[in-house]
């Protein structure tokens, strides 16, 4: 009789369960009579003894002493086979319960447990077959108990991932002729070595396991089919693949192969084969008749789940989209080509959705004009179609920014299906546009109680509350969607944008910190950061996350200025040229970045560089009062011939601003148009200035330091405390000037505001 043997393992599963071997106890053979009498006779046999059995029949003595028990317990005594049957069955219900918890824990997710109740089973159903053994009952050992350890121990080495123990113990048993069927197993046994991306060995086990199941099972030799197909495509042995999907379709047609088979076609470039095979998709049975609910007998009832009809409408848009471009010339009569197949099949309502999704085709090859003229096709179609096509023409018209066709389609969309969502979003977002913002969080809400899932919708309420300063509310909006979308960067920006309205910085660096967890590059988000550390006064967080900001983006003006800032705010000016160095490479018109490269030259002690920068300044910049300042400072110092000629220019270009000056003062007691015009035109020089270089200017100004044409009049005393070069300056207390040098002979004027640069 052969037994089942578990493949040999680091450690016996069965070992030390019981070691005792009842043929060599020679103890109790004096007291044996049987054995006494066996001696005595002449052939040493040992005569017949009968027992009764429960209904009083005889039956034959079995074992010399019930194996497996201790010697105390058959000591003198006949063995019991009703004990014994006893014992067997209370261990095979031990086995059956592991088994069970094993499978439970599996369910739990509890693989470890799960593996650990299979190998407990296998030892104790081992110690079962070793009694059978012993007692002489080997005949009837409990296979199908033996097969069901088997299977299970195999199964939960397998989602341990230990593929190895996996596929011995799957060995033993498909080994063991006593199971029947077990070929099959071949499968679970293909199964883990295209786990392990060995196709080859994959493929051949499968075809094993299709040489042992008879063509009766036709649903399991499909699917073995299947897989041997899709071996195939992974090692990119289409023409096989192809094989393997068209014998299907040709026996059993079902989705998922006639979608892998236009996948095929598709990688080999064959244009009519696909349009063969999507012929053949189109025209796969469903199984889902609503008259009279008739199953096609070719048909596995497998298929009628309720998701069925949803998945193969979405391998048919899939399939559509993919070969639309490459079966005709163009795209567009590739698409034509699809849906006029559609139209003719059971899926004819996927039609107007191949349509849409030709528009959005459109879209996406950025033409316009084509996407539009597709989508009005569908306004006389029925209210579904109506409403789709009339909500992605109010996107669109939104997206070029004309407000009123977005609102005609938008209110279109919403008469032909008034619970369509996105119908309501994009009417709220044209009254949104208009700042009617209560009317448009109407629409939003609106919108969420058709589908409170939607996320749209909670995300331009959130804005519209922020808008209408209902900061809580706001705040409430995108959290809920923080739960929903929890990697979304837009929203934890929004509710750093929040924390910090609502003037708690620590929230807002709490939100921003997990933001760059999603996004660690963002140069915004690192900026955004170094400025509330600046704010709370941790000027080494701010400089960290400000220098991270620069490494990414290295054009950010503010960024820029800020990091030069520091630097001269902590003496090294040199370190600073680097950075107004990349700021006049930006913005090459405006003079004061230049200015600020040529004074950190002065103040670091490089007087030559700093001539020869101031030089350069003036020749770009004749009339830059600042700049002839510092060339007659200079060339004083230095005793240099030219110092006379840049006087003269200097008291030259004064003359000229006292007269522009008066010009002004005298356009501002005109009228008021007048004083409009010219103020504007008085508030820069031949280079003009914005607001933005008026506020810049007075950051750099507001710098401690020697007198440098960013400082503030040095007529007042100026204390070494850091000033934040991004903060508001009407947001912050006033810093004092600096005592003025005595050797400065232009250190009591100030920078004007009329000669800041834009």
């Amino acid at each position: 009789m052969e037994h089942v043997h578990l493949a040999a393992e680091e450690d016996d599963l069965y070992s030390g369960y019981n070691d005792y071997n009842p043929t060599f106890d020679s103890e109790e053979l004096d007291n044996d009579a049987g054995f006494q009498q066996a001696v005595r006779t002449s052939h040493g046999r040992r005569p017949p003894v009968s027992v009764k059995t429960v209904d009083g029949a005889a039956r034959p003595m079995t074992a010399v002493r019930a194996a497996g028990y201790s010697s105390a317990m058959t000591r003198g005594s006949t063995f019991d086979p009703l004990e014994f049957v006893s014992k067997v069955k209370i261990l095979e219900k031990k086995v059956n319960d592991l088994i069970e918890e094993s499978c439970l824990a599996h369910g739990h997710g509890d693989l470890q447990l799960s593996l650990d109740r299979a190998k407990e089973a296998g030892r104790k159903e081992r110690a079962l077959v070793r009694q059978r053994e012993q007692s002489g009952n080997a005949d009837h050992i409990n296979l199908d108990l033996t097969y069901s350890v088997l299977f299970n121990l195999a199964t939960q080495y397998a989602n341990n991932d230990m593929y190895a123990e996996a596929l011995n113990t799957y060995q033993v048993i498909v080994k063991n002729k006593m199971f029947s069927n077990a070929g099959r197993l071949k499968v679970n046994m293909a199964n883990i070595y295209f786990k392990q991306k060995n196709y080859p060995k994959a493929i051949k086990l499968y075809r094993m396991a299709l040489d042992q199941i008879s063509n009766s099972h036709k649903e399991m030799r499909i699917k073995i089919m299947q897989n041997i197909g899709v071996v195939f495509i992974r090692m990119g042995q289409y023409s096989d693949a192809i094989t393997s999907f068209e014998h299907i379709m040709s026996e059993s047609p079902n989705i998922k192969t006639g979608f892998n088979l236009i996948l095929c076609y598709y990688a080999i470039g064959d244009r009519e084969r696909m349009k063969k095979a999507f012929q053949k998709l189109i025209c796969v049975p469903l199984g889902i008749d609503e008259e009279d609910k008739y199953i096609p007998p070719n048909v596995s009832t497998s298929i009628l789940h309720p998701h069925y009809k949803a998945l193969a409408e979405k391998f048919i848009m899939t399939s559509a989209k993919l070969i639309a471009p490459a079966i005709e010339a163009t795209f567009a009569a590739g698409f034509d080509w699809c849906v006029d197949m559609v139209k003719s099949s059971q899926y004819v309502e996927l039609a107007n959705d191949l349509e849409i999704n030709k528009a959005i085709t459109y879209l996406r090859q950025r033409d316009f004009n084509q996407a539009v003229e597709t989508l009005k096709t569908f306004e006389k179609k029925d209210s579904r179609v109506k409403s789709a096509a009339a909500t992605n023409l109010s996107f669109l018209y939104f997206l070029e920014k004309d407000y009123d066709q977005a609102d005609r389609y938008a209110d279109l969309a919403m008469t032909a299906d008034r619970y369509n969502p996105a119908a309501l979003i994009n009417k709220g977002n044209t009254v949104f546009v208009k700042k009617d913002y209560e009317k448009a969080a109407e629409f939003y809400k609106e919108a969420l109680r058709n589908d409170s899932s939607c996320t749209e919708a909670l995300y331009n309420l959130g804005l519209t509350y922020k808008r209408l300063g209902r900061l809580e509310e706001s705040l409430d909006c995108f959290l809920k969607l923080h739960a929903i979308l929890r990697n979304s960067a837009q929203v934890m920006w929004q509710l750093a944008n929040l924390f910090e309205m609502l003037e708690d910085p620590h929230q807002a660096i709490e939100w921003l910190m997990q933001l760059i967890t999603v996004t660690p590059t963002d140069p915004q988000v690192l900026a955004k950061l170094g400025e509330l550390y600046d704010s709370e006064g941790d000027k080494s967080q701010a400089f960290q996350y400000y220098q991270e900001s620069f490494r990414y983006f290295p054009s950010n003006i503010d960024v820029i200025e800020w990091l030069g800032a520091y630097y001269i705010d902590t003496q090294f000016c040199e370190k600073a040229i680097q950075y107004f160095e990349r700021a006049t490479l930006i913005q090459p018109t405006q003079v004061k970045w230049q200015l600020m490269v040529a004074s950190c030259y002065r103040r670091s002690g490089n007087y030559q560089k700093a001539l020869e920068t101031y030089k350069d300044i003036h020749r770009k910049f004749p009339e830059n009062v600042e700049c002839l300042r510092f060339l007659v400072r200079l060339c004083t110092d230095m005793g240099m011939k030219e110092v006379q000629d840049y006087a003269t220019k200097l008291k030259k270009v004064e003359k000229m601003k006292e007269i522009r000056e008066q010009r002004v003062k005298s356009a501002r007691e005109g009228s008021a148009r007048g004083t409009r015009r010219e103020g504007s035109a008085s508030s820069g020089d031949s280079h003009g200035t914005s607001a933005k270089g008026e506020r810049l200017s007075a950051k750099m100004r507001a710098l401690p330091g020697s007198n440098e044409p960013y400082e503030a009049s040095s007529q007042r005393d100026i204390d070494a405390s850091y000033v934040d070069p991004l903060g508001a300056p009407m947001e912050r207390p006033k810093t004092a000037a600096k005592k003025r040098n005595e050797d400065d002979d232009f250190a009591d004027e100030e920078l004007g505001d009329d000669l800041l640069p834009e």
